[in-house]
């Protein structure tokens, strides 16, 4: 695989303010819908869309094309690392630059992996508005006789906490915006016969999208974000959203309704 790294895809879009739009609504964001594109609403661009006979069964296009086959048929945000640097304008063009930077396979406590970390540079007009570095993790099939993993257990020491639940309309609302074809968001069948979930899978962008907007709130602002998904969290869950002051960052989680941790996630903000 390692013949994939370097290899690069170049995607143009309108930042058409109308996602924005339905994004705020979506999310039930108060005041008026942004004139600038806020963090971590670019995936509300740059879609991939193929053609239905280039999709995989899981509704991801099939990889071998931009990003590899690995051999292995689940995929998963495992997290990722963000610099905001400028905000781009909405109704303006913009320009994602995508580039493998990794893609090796491995063997883990519940069998063998593989690894693909993307890096993608956003611009508008010449300028670098988003710098990313996106990591995905390739599993195989669930083993119905294994035992199921054990998910750690999320700290209870924030200062700020924020309950939240996820809709089946919400996951396909932001499964359309996002032109995410995952099908353990929207297809409950297929999240429980074929990937071994019990419910819908509440998207881990979302859920990374929820804390950045914490992260604004409690920092007045954001320039550097980064994530680590940790244990699924499903539709018919409440959850938590965690925040509270660690050094010179601040330190993010999503905790379950049983205690356990779904996501961790750090945030800094450098004013100018």
């Amino acid at each position: 695989m390692k013949e994939t790294i370097g290899k690069q895809q170049t995607r143009t879009d309108l930042l058409d303010p109308a996602r924005a739009a339905a994004l705020h609504a979506s999310l039930g964001l108060e005041g008026a819908a942004p004139l600038t594109l806020l963090p971590f609403w670019h995936y509300l661009y740059f879609w991939d869309a193929a053609p239905a006979d280039r999709l995989g069964r899981d509704g991801h296009p099939k990889t071998g094309r931009f990003l590899p086959d690995m051999g292995l048929p689940r995929r998963m945000w495992a997290g990722g690392s963000l610099a905001f640097l400028h905000a781009p304008l909405l109704g303006e063009p913009a320009m994602r630059i995508s580039t493998i930077t990794n893609a090796e396979q491995k063997s883990g406590r519940s069998g063998p992996l593989a690894l693909v970390t993307l890096g993608h540079e956003l611009l508008q007009n010449g300028q670098l508005c988003v710098r990313e570095t996106q990591d995905l993790i390739y599993r195989p099939d669930p083993d119905p006789s294994a035992t199921a993993p054990i998910s750690p257990m999320a700290r209870r020491d924030e200062s700020t906490c924020q309950p939240v639940r996820f809709s089946p309309t919400l996951l396909f609302r932001y499964s359309a915006l996002t032109f995410n074809g995952h099908r353990i968001h929207y297809d409950r069948d297929y999240c429980k016969s074929v990937e071994g979930y019990p419910g819908l899978v509440v998207h881990g962008p979302l859920l990374a999208q929820l804390l950045i907007h914490l992260a604004m709130r409690e920092l007045g602002g954001l320039s550097q974000f980064s994530f680590r998904a940790t244990a699924p969290l499903y539709d018919f869950e409440a959850a938590e959203l965690c925040a509270r002051p660690d050094g010179d960052k601040l330190s993010l989680w999503v905790r379950g309704p049983d205690g356990r941790q779904c996501m961790t996630a750090s945030a800094i903000y450098l004013a100018n």
